[in-house]
């Protein structure tokens, strides 16, 4: 179908070309030679209307130079081309007057009909280009909308499966740590089950905003972490613990320090998960251009079986949120059996 519309138009122009060569008495051209030569010209230029779709700008370089030599129906074909079809090089359109004008000798008989025509016909092309473009675009707006349906589709089964599985396992486990710390025996128990049963809480209600977020599809409000989070996160964190801090954590910029925060916080979990019993040092450096934290731990001194299973994926997702803020992030044991995390953050990126 495409080809026989791009025929149809050549073989239009050529047999209007080759009647009027043959039929009318046409005044003096930029050339004077026989009429094999025009009718020639006709048919080259009608080869040329071929490519006006694939390579406009070319097929209408060819019309507009053969118009020079002899004035070819080509030219209106070919504007409307031009401007249609290659809309970085609309300027082509202009041309196809022009040459038509210099090869029809417009200036000893002046007629501009033909170069009138010439110039509807781009603009029809101009008409038809960006209508094909804003149709091209409401395309792509489309799709972007339908890919957004799916992805809040899939938002929210995920947070269906997070709320039916994960909010049921940690409201089963905050019930049994509130009865075992009415049923204790003694006072560390009691208050290893209250911890337990906070921590609990904590996590149910950051669980639960989350799938407020996935469920909504709207990017929450990121709270600052203040400066003394970091110290009730050591407190808090069951684990023999020695914080030293130098310089203003004050003067770091939000983004930062929550980062610096959720590397701190990563770290003490992996010492839950894969050293307890370890004596943990946190070391952070504020300064006034970088910020540094460094966690070093001990070797294990509880038995194995204690230490919790992970999958190894926390470490690789923290390097990728301390390199979003143009950080670098190294991690590897220690020649003393331990564990080092260190990560050196800007002190300041936008937020």
């Amino acid at each position: 179908m495409r080809r026989a519309a791009d025929l149809t138009p050549a073989l239009l122009v050529a047999a209007l070309g080759i009647w009027r060569e043959l039929t009318l008495d046409l005044p003096d051209r930029l050339v004077v030679t026989s009429i094999a030569f025009y009718v020639t010209i006709h048919l080259l230029s009608a080869v040329a209307l071929w490519w006006r779709r694939t390579r406009p700008v070319e097929s209408s370089l060819a019309v507009a130079f053969l118009s020079l030599l002899t004035p070819t129906y080509a030219s209106l074909v070919s504007a409307y081309s031009v401007a249609a079809y290659a809309p970085r090089h609309r300027w082509l359109v202009f041309a196809h007057p022009v040459t038509w004008a210099i090869g029809a000798g417009a200036w000893v008989v002046p007629n501009l009909a033909a170069p009138g025509l010439i110039v509807i016909a781009g603009l029809a092309g101009l008409y038809v280009g960006t209508r094909r473009m804003l149709g091209q675009a409401l395309a792509e707006l489309n799709r972007e909308l339908l890919t957004e349906k799916v992805r809040a589709d899939q938002r929210t089964r995920l947070a269906g499966e997070m709320h039916d599985v994960v909010t049921h396992r940690l409201n089963l486990m905050i019930l049994h740590a509130g009865a075992l710390r009415i049923a204790a025996p003694n006072d560390g128990v009691r208050d290893a089950a209250e911890e337990l049963r906070t921590a609990g809480c904590q996590a149910l209600a950051e669980l639960r905003d989350l799938v407020g977020v996935l469920r909504s599809g709207q990017a929450a409000r990121i709270p600052d972490v203040l400066p003394d989070r970091l110290s009730r996160l050591v407190a808090d964190s069951a684990l023999e613990v020695t914080l030293t801090e130098h310089g203003d954590a004050d003067t770091i910029s939000p983004a930062v320090r929550r980062t610096m925060y959720r590397v701190v916080q990563e770290s003490l979990t992996n010492v839950h998960k894969h050293a307890p019993g370890a004596h943990t040092e946190i070391t952070i450096h504020s300064g006034p251009s970088t910020v540094r934290a460094v966690i070093r731990n001990t070797r294990p001194s509880a038995t194995p079986g204690l230490a919790l299973p992970g999958t190894g994926s926390g470490l690789l997702g923290l390097r990728g949120r301390v390199e979003m803020v143009g950080g670098t992030l190294t991690a590897g044991p220690t020649d003393d059996g331990g564990f080092e995390v260190d990560a050196v953050l800007p002190a300041f990126v936008p937020t």
